[in-house]
């Protein structure tokens, strides 16, 4: 029961739609603006770019605050299999929360900030892994001025990284396949979240934040 309160306590607050809250109290539905999503790309298009680093940090922030919480508060050894289990659910559940919100016809983000929250509060194994894919993304984006391309290459490099960190550390690949089952789902969903922005990456129509293309040699 403890368990399941955690989790759903976990999605009830990735749920709330920060960038449409900044939106809102800017004159704004944000959903009906730019890319018309809720995240803090979006966000930093529409309203400001100061206002989308804060919808960004908030929607790490709901992402961090329940998984961290989780993972110091539930009671039993960080080793129980069961404890580790129902972080690992708390972190999903935040995620989905924040791209299936139940306050807006469960229509939300694409959940990448989220996803780096829970990595983050996970340690260390998620936050070793969420580092690596965080280099990758900062240099993609770089190179290409592009934040889709960044967040596509974290959804796959975190749970790549993952593995490849669980290896290096002699862990036992088999005892820890929920952590890289977490990681692949997380990753498979940002990449399904992002499927329009692929088709547009693939066609040579993404733009980036200032809504000029990676050829046009700008930066987001």
């Amino acid at each position: 029961m403890i368990a399941v309160l955690w989790i759903i306590g976990a999605y009830l607050l990735g749920a709330i739609p920060f960038g449409l809250l900044i939106g809102r109290a800017h004159g704004v539905d944000i959903r009906t603006q730019g890319s018309h999503n809720i995240g803090a790309t979006n966000v930093g298009r529409v309203v400001g770019r100061p206002w989308g680093y804060l919808c960004l940090l908030l929607d790490i922030a709901k992402g961090l605050v329940p998984t961290l919480c989780a993972s110091l508060l539930l009671p039993g050894p960080a080793s129980d299999s069961y404890r580790q289990l129902t972080v690992l659910l708390v972190a999903i559940a935040a995620v989905l929360g924040h791209v299936f919100p139940v306050y807006l016809g469960f229509r939300g983000g694409k959940g990448v900030a989220t996803t780096v929250g829970v990595a983050l509060g996970i340690w260390p194994d998620f936050t070793v892994a969420m580092a690596a894919a965080l280099l990758a993304y900062a240099l993609v984006r770089f190179a290409t001025g592009l934040v889709s391309a960044g967040s596509l290459t974290l959804a796959v490099v975190f749970p790549a990284a993952l593995f490849v960190y669980l290896k290096a550390t002699g862990a036992v690949l088999a005892e820890h396949w929920p952590f890289q089952a977490a990681a692949a789902l997380l990753g498979l969903l940002i990449i399904v979240r992002h499927r329009d922005n692929i088709r547009r990456l693939l066609a040579g129509r993404e733009t980036g934040l200032d809504g000029r293309g990676a050829g046009s040699g700008t930066r987001p």
